[in-house]
Parts: C-alpha cells; structure tokens; sequence
C-alpha cells in the first residue's frame, strides 16, 4: 500500500512546467543555436473505460519521499510526485482501466481522490490509452537564428579560438545584405521570430555596424511582422558605458564569456600582451549591471580550468547572473593543447561539485537548460542544436556556412534568394542528423535531451556523425543530478509559497 506523503497530500501531482518562476529558457549556450522544441501532440481526450498505461518516464528520487518524473511525451513535464502518486504510475506500467485500483488503495486514499488524481494524469499526458501508439515526436520550427560575424578581429587570444585572427571586419553592404538575406528566409518558410547574434571575432570593435544593422533588422521585422531578438555574444573588453546604453535602447541583449575567477579565466582568456583579461571583463559585467542591462555569463569548461567552476558558479549566483555552461570542443588551432580536453571523471566530480553549491543556493528560476554542454532537460529536441534546419552564419565576407565552427566552410552567400533552403539542401560538411537516426543513441532514455551531442565534437572524434556524443558518459551521469536539483527546488518554492 501506498505510504502517506508528509505534507498530508497523498497523491501530489505538481507539474514543474506550471510552477513559480518556471520560465525556462531556450537552452544552451548563446554561442550554439538553441535546438527546436518538440511540438508536441494534442492533449488526451478525457478518460474512457478503455485500458490506459503510463508512458516510458525517467524517475530521479529527491528528499521526503518525493520523486521527479520526466517524459518527452508531454509539454507539461517534469512532474514532482508524492510517493502515493507514484506509486499509482507504476501500477499502470501495465494497462489498466481506471476502475481497476486495489480496493486497500482506494480505503487507504479515497476512491474519489485517486479517480480525480488519475483524470488529471491522463489529462496531464502521465497515463494514455491503451489503444494508441505513443506519438512521432516532430520538430516546432518557429525561430530562424543566424551569426553575423561581423569582424574577424579580435582584442584576445584565448586558447580554445576556433578562428584565424585577421583585422578584417564586415562592411556596411554585406552586413545589410546578410540581414536582408536573413529575412528574406524567414518570410519564405514563414518564421515567426528572427535571432540575430552579433560576433567575431570580438564584435564590439565593429559596434557601429552593429547598430546600423540592428535598426534595419527592426525596420524589416515591423514590415514582416515577426518578432525580433538580438544579442551581442562578446569577451567583456572594450564594452563601453555607451555601447551598453547604445544596446539597451536598441533591445539588444549583452552574452559574456567568463569562464572562471581569476586565474581560471586568465588561463583560457588572455590579452594580446598575454596577460589575463579577468579584471576586465567582471568590470564590464558590473558596469552593465549598474545601468540595468543584466549580460547572460557564458561559461566555457576544459580540463584546464575545470576545477575553478564551482567558485564561479557560486559568485554568479551571489549577483543573480544567469549563465549557461559549455564544454570545450577541439579544434584545429587548439588541438596541440592537451590540457585542454575533457577527462570523463575529471569533470563529472567538478560538474558535481558545481552542482552541490547551486544545492545551496537554489535559484528562483530553472536551471534545467544551462547545467550541462548541449543538453536541454527543459523541453525535449531531437538535435543538439538547429544547425542545418533552422540556422546559419554569414562571415565578414558575406559567405555563409551552417556554424559557426565551420566558418571556413561556406556553401552559399548573401546573394543567395534563400539561403536557409541551400543550407539545408548542403550536403558537404556538418550533418546534424535527428538523434532517432544515430544507432548507439536508439535506446538511451535521455535520447530526447541531449540529442547526441555536438556533431563537430562527435565527428572530430569518430570520424561519423550518426555516433553517439564523445561526453555520452558525462552527459548520462550529469542528467539525473540536473533533474534531482529541479526537483528541490521546486518542491522549496512549493513548500514556502
């Protein structure tokens, strides 16, 4: 039978999606094109007398006898139960009718408790009928991203560029032709957002251009009637008061990369004079952070600089900076240092470290997309990222290529009528294969949130992109911790609201 849950609520059912402060964010770093959400299938009909089961779900057990349930089959996941509640789920792992509970449950909790607690997990998706087959998960295409490289120039020489460094930038009439291009596209396959990210290089040195290019990305975005959201992906230095009220008055958002405090940033990050640009750059966060405009903190994690994530994490959270956190991908220009890459347990016991402290500290927002390189455990994707389907990069030239890692690999240009259709049509270079059709990743239950990995890092590494992900063994050791702290801390907001 069934234990009664602590809180006096027998069978709990707290979808995490409806909560306070859930707000999930797009997922991943701002360097990668966020992954297309899943769209997902119409709400089940009201309960029948037919049979009904539960649909395949990852458990993670958190304190009091709560657990976490999570599925790709419904957008109203994760899920925090009481231990009454899930032990109701187990009992249709088998098909079921609904009238057929136990009648000591039904003495222990109440007939009519457990019949409202089962019509909300058929409509909540938890429970489907019998009859059907659980749904093809199909791909909601509503944002067309692209990175305008707007300068090849950059004021640093970190240690993990994946860029030839020349002092040549994008000029006015490519740059408003790649924007041109842009929606161009999106009007074709009737996008309903434009993402613009500004880059490099460093692109603050061509902030000029980014302004003139922004105010005719808001002028096409008004005449095409779709929403418009940019962001300026930049190192911290050379950011000035200006440029920052410059971007506010624009709605242009501010990505910083930092990657660790003090040395653990200098030993990635450094000037042209090779000296650490940490002092710098947590100037400029401030400095937003004094005129309003709070910077996203893009963390990049190596074995180099690994074991000083912890303390970063822990001084972000002390100022409410949101930030997202990415592993290191080998490159051709980093390739010869070593400390670079990644140990498996090297960064699994700091990620989890890391972990411990946001366990301290648990933010008001969700975390569910920013814990762990590619993976998205907020909303189910079947790509890392939406290379070659919903995105693509115009470099400094007006060339244009599926990533941003694969600049020096165009397969069209800014004269293009549809770019995005060439990209897509391109079958040279990257592959960003769905992970349904990548054999090794076919039967692993956390298919649906990390999508394989990266498909550079994964090719580099096994000369395949339908492989599974050099940081499978990471990512499967990382997922369940990135769910078992959603779990705290919703069951904390759920506690004390």
């Amino acid at each position: 039978m069934p234990q009664s849950n602590e809180l006096g609520q027998g069978l709990l059912i707290l979808s995490c999606s409806s909560s306070p402060s859930a707000s999930y964010p797009a997922g991943q770093c701002d360097a990668c094109p966020s992954s297309e959400p899943i769209s997902f299938p119409s709400d089940q009909a009201s309960p029948s007398n037919g049979g009904y089961r539960a649909v395949p779900l990852l458990n993670v057990q958190l304190d009091d006898g709560y657990h976490l349930i999570h599925t790709p089959w419904t957008k109203y996941a994760p899920f925090i139960v009481s231990r009454d509640a899930y032990a109701l789920i187990e009992y249709f792992k088998s098909p079921r009718s609904l009238e057929n509970v136990p009648v000591t449950w039904e003495r222990a909790l109440g007939s009519e408790e457990i019949r409202r607690t089962l019509k909300r997990m058929v409509t909540l998706g938890i429970l489907v009928s019998e009859a059907n087959s659980l749904p093809k998960l199909i791909e909601s295409l509503g944002t067309l991203t692209a990175w305008l490289h707007v300068t090849n120039a950059c004021n640093l020489r970190c240690d993990y560029c994946y860029l030839s460094k020349t002092p040549q930038e994008m000029s006015q009439e490519v740059g408003q032709s790649a924007v041109k291009a842009v929606f161009r596209s999106a009007a074709r396959h009737k996008y309903g957002k434009v993402k613009l990210k500004y880059a490099g290089g460093e692109p603050t040195l061509n902030f000029r251009l980014i302004v003139r290019l922004h105010s005719l990305a808001s002028r096409l975005a008004s005449q095409h009637d779709l929403e418009l959201d940019g962001l300026v992906l930049s190192n911290g230095v050379g950011v000035t008061l200006q440029m920052l009220e410059e971007m506010q008055t624009l709605g242009l958002r501010l990505a910083v990369s930092l990657d660790g405090l003090g040395c653990y940033h200098d030993c990635h990050r450094r000037l042209l004079d090779r000296n650490g640009s940490f002092d710098i750059v947590t100037r400029t966060i401030d400095l937003a952070l004094s005129c309003g405009l709070i910077p996203d903190i893009s963390i990049t994690v190596s074995g180099r600089n690994a074991n000083g994530v912890p303390e970063l994490v822990a001084w972000l959270q002390e100022r409410s900076l949101p930030f997202s956190i990415n592993f290191y991908r080998e490159n051709d220009y980093s390739a010869s240092a070593e400390d670079l890459c990644l140990e498996d347990q090297h960064i699994i016991e700091t990620m989890q470290a890391t972990y411990r402290v946001i366990k301290a500290n648990l933010p008001r927002q969700s975390l569910l997309a920013s814990l762990a390189d590619q993976v998205n455990l907020a909303v189910p994707h079947l790509r890392p990222c939406s290379v070659g389907v919903s995105y693509f990069v115009v470099d400094h030239l007006g060339r244009i290529a599926k990533c941003q890692m694969d600049i020096e690999h165009p397969v069209t240009d800014v004269s293009a009528l549809d770019p995005l259709a060439e990209v897509r049509a391109a079958t040279r270079g990257i592959q960003n294969l769905s992970v349904d059709e990548k054999e090794e990743c076919s039967s692993c239950e956390w298919r649906y949130w990390c999508s394989g990995g990266c498909p550079l890092a994964t090719y580099r590494s096994t000369g395949r992109y339908d492989a599974k992900s050099p940081n499978c063994a990471i990512y499967k050791a990382l997922c369940p911790e990135i769910l078992r702290l959603e779990g705290l801390r919703v069951v904390c907001q759920h506690t004390t609201a």
